[in-house]
């Protein structure tokens, strides 16, 4: 009770590799740069290209908005921390950091729900995908993908914003975490994971299971093709989002799932630096390697502007 309320704190970022900053700050900067220009790329690729009008692009759109959305949420701050050697952050700047990581984390997990309906639906229901899959259905579903993402915030920062932080105020951590956050407070929080644990099971656990079935229910399907070149043509519609998937989840669960005892501080920021940066750094790329339709709209969007000029 005597202890001095503090009002901010000291993010680290990465202390223990400073010789490298300057070269983690250009190389952070440049991944930084492309995944804004790759990722608004495809949402006005999407939106000016009639090629790209199908319900698949346009769940592709609103999952680049949550990339960005949850790589502009972090890496600004990370970097100042790279080149000043650290960063200060007031109590409720980390728990606004804390809301869009919980909202942009949250609409990923269900877009990519979304999407694995979609390959199942064109897939496993042909003839009753265009009825079912229109245009109301994709804004009604991507609607609540970012709606659903608002109920676990508002439940976490009501709960975090009434602990108290009584120092240090030093944070090792490039951002405020969920769990290097509890950590830092001298309030009993047993009751938030409670709460975090109830929240994550119908936001993180039943999509992956769901999506697991969807593929499940895909691959049967696409093995009972007796063509080989329609085997092929069904399974590359849907290869781009199960490696996004795998590589989104599989870090998920590495960083938040897994066992953190023994597990020191540098191995958290390496795996949380692979979901915040890697994947909304990969995920247009995958597509766009990966997707002739893209390929083709690219092309056909720059030569009209061109000619424009």
């Amino acid at each position: 009770m005597n202890q001095t309320e503090i009002r901010e704190f000291l993010l680290l970022g990465f202390q223990n590799i400073q010789i490298f900053n300057r070269v983690l700050f250009v190389l952070f900067l440049l991944i930084y740069i492309l995944t804004l220009i790759s990722n608004l790329l495809i949402i006005i690729l999407v939106a000016k290209v009639s090629n790209l009008k199908s319900p698949m692009y346009f769940f592709l759109s609103q999952l680049s908005l949550s990339d960005i959305l949850l790589t502009t949420n972090i890496t600004p701050n990370m970097l100042q921390c790279l080149i000043t050697g650290g960063h200060h952050i007031s109590i409720n700047g980390c728990l606004t950091q804390l809301g869009f990581h919980c909202i942009s984390s949250g609409a990923e997990c269900l877009l990519l729900t979304a999407m694995s309906y979609d390959r199942y639906l064109a897939i496993c229901d042909p003839l009753h995908y265009i009825s079912i899959m229109d245009h109301r259905c994709c804004l009604l579903m991507a609607l609540c993908s970012w709606l659903l993402a608002f109920l676990p915030l508002t439940v976490i920062i009501l709960l975090v914003s009434n602990l108290h932080f009584c120092g240090p105020n030093v944070f090792d951590h490039y951002f405020c975490d969920f769990g290097p956050l509890l950590e830092m407070s001298c309030s009993e929080y047993t009751v938030i994971l409670f709460v975090d644990f109830a929240l994550a099971t119908p936001y993180v656990l039943f999509p992956f299971l769901f999506i697991i079935f969807t593929y499940i229910s895909i691959c049967i399907t696409i093995l009972s093709i007796s063509s080989t070149t329609g085997r092929q043509k069904a399974f590359s519609t849907c290869s781009s989002h199960l490696a996004v998937v795998s590589m989104y989840y599989g870090t998920i669960i590495a960083v938040y799932m897994a066992p953190s005892k023994g597990q020191s501080i540098n191995v958290n920021k390496i795996m949380s630096l692979l979901y915040t940066m890697g994947t909304p750094f990969l995920n247009p790329i995958i597509y766009s390697l990966r997707n002739e339709e893209i390929k083709k709209a690219f092309v056909k969007w720059t030569s009209i502007h061109s000619k424009r000029h």
